[in-house]
């Protein structure tokens, strides 16, 4: 790593000002920052000291998020060799490999459009490069069915990069969750790319791995919420919906992957416990309210380990530039989040997931549950001065 470090620090003059290349000195810096901490220390007007800047930050994020990633991958490779009727006769390293070589181009398309856009918005800008799309980047791939096709996800980085993010003032700054409104852009601008029965299980050979399923012309597949949504009951066992062996978007299926992750998030303190655990109060409370009055097919505890519930409650509920950030207020944020989520299940059949949605509507209101709180606590205190 020092020869790394002795080679930037030889080439770096030529990016600072009145260098050959100062008119990419944002993108030199933002690689350096991204393999460095950065050597700068405040100088005056500081008063919190931390050894660990936002871009160690997302990185401790995209790692929580490889266990799902990872298993995400042999799923898609697990589904389609399973529905192939081939399952038996393959190894796990054809499994996890056809699944790999399906996942990949989705990763590469979702960071060089989403990293590239920020590239180039801040050469414009003429600002250093920010961080946030890391942890977006690898997100908005594992949120989307494995048969979406590369060209409308790059449309949809694009869209989310420049008008959830960029245009709100960058990184820090943006009111929606980045992945989610890449999502929401593929739902509602592509439905038939994003839902039905055909969108799930991977149907083509890759590298000579895996199996051709559009062969078989009546070859569906349907989530477990699918069929929910259908008014049929699920085939999944309890034990698939945990372990993660069902169809479904590649990185939400396995709870004990998410688990891990989840894991990782909290013993590191970059997510909040309280938002977390009051997304799935949230869920459980209004579960067991839709099973009491028989209006769901499924018991409470199924709804928690089905579809994006856990996925987003770890992953994008405690996002802290869209979640709320009062410590009071993070509990009724998370709360009403899962909360809305399983309404959005149980009410609109036509939609059986729901924390999208949830997520996106409690995201506009996160700034308003803050200042409650905060014009709250001013309130209280003002009270027992004029009390005294």
């Amino acid at each position: 790593m020092s020869a790394l470090r002795n080679y930037l620090n030889k080439i770096k003059p030529a990016f600072e000002k009145d260098g050959k290349l100062h008119a990419f000195r944002s993108i030199f810096e933002g690689f350096e920052t991204f393999l460095y901490v950065p050597n700068t220390t405040a100088k005056s007007g500081a008063n919190i000291h931390d050894a660990i800047d936002s871009k160690r930050i997302m990185s401790i994020v995209v790692i929580a998020l490889m266990p799902a990633m990872l298993f995400g991958m042999y799923n898609v490779g697990y589904q389609n060799y399973l529905h192939a009727g081939t399952l038996a006769e393959a190894g796990f390293f054809s499994i996890f490999f056809y699944g790999f070589f399906a996942v990949l181009p989705k990763i590469l398309v979702s960071y060089i459009v989403g990293l590239g856009i920020e590239f180039a918005w801040a050469q414009w800008k003429g600002e250093e490069i920010q961080e946030g799309y890391l942890v977006s980047g690898i997100i908005i791939p594992l949120i989307v069915p494995v048969n979406c096709p590369l060209w409308i996800l790059a449309l949809a980085c694009a869209f989310a990069v420049i008008f959830a993010k960029e245009i709100f003032g960058g990184t820090g700054m943006n009111i929606f969750n980045v992945a989610l409104v890449a999502r929401a852009f593929l739902f509602f601008s592509y439905p038939q790319k994003m839902s039905g029965d055909t969108v799930w299980v991977a149907s083509d050979k890759i590298f000579g791995l895996g199996n051709d399923l559009n062969a078989v012309d009546t070859f569906t597949q349907a989530t477990p919420l699918g069929q929910i949504g259908a008014g049929a009951t699920p085939d999944a066992s309890i034990c698939d919906m945990i372990t993660g062996f069902i169809p479904g978007s590649i990185g939400e299926t396995s709870i004990i992957a998410i688990a891990l992750g989840a894991i990782i998030l909290l013993w590191t303190g970059i997510a909040s416990w309280k938002t977390m655990l009051s997304v799935f109060v949230g869920g459980v409370v209004m579960g067991l309210i839709f099973q009491a009055t028989g209006q769901t097919p499924i018991p409470f505890y199924e709804h928690l380990i089905l579809g994006g519930f856990a996925f987003g409650a770890v992953f994008m509920a405690t996002d802290p530039v869209t979640s709320a950030r009062t410590e009071t207020g993070k509990y009724f944020y998370g709360f009403v989040i899962g909360a809305l989520a399983i309404i959005i299940r149980v009410m609109n059949p036509g939609y059986p997931e729901g924390m999208m949605l949830a997520i996106l509507f409690m995201n506009m209101f996160a700034p308003l549950i803050d200042y409650c709180v905060v014009q709250r606590n001013i309130s209280k205190r003002a009270k027992r001065l004029t009390s005294k």
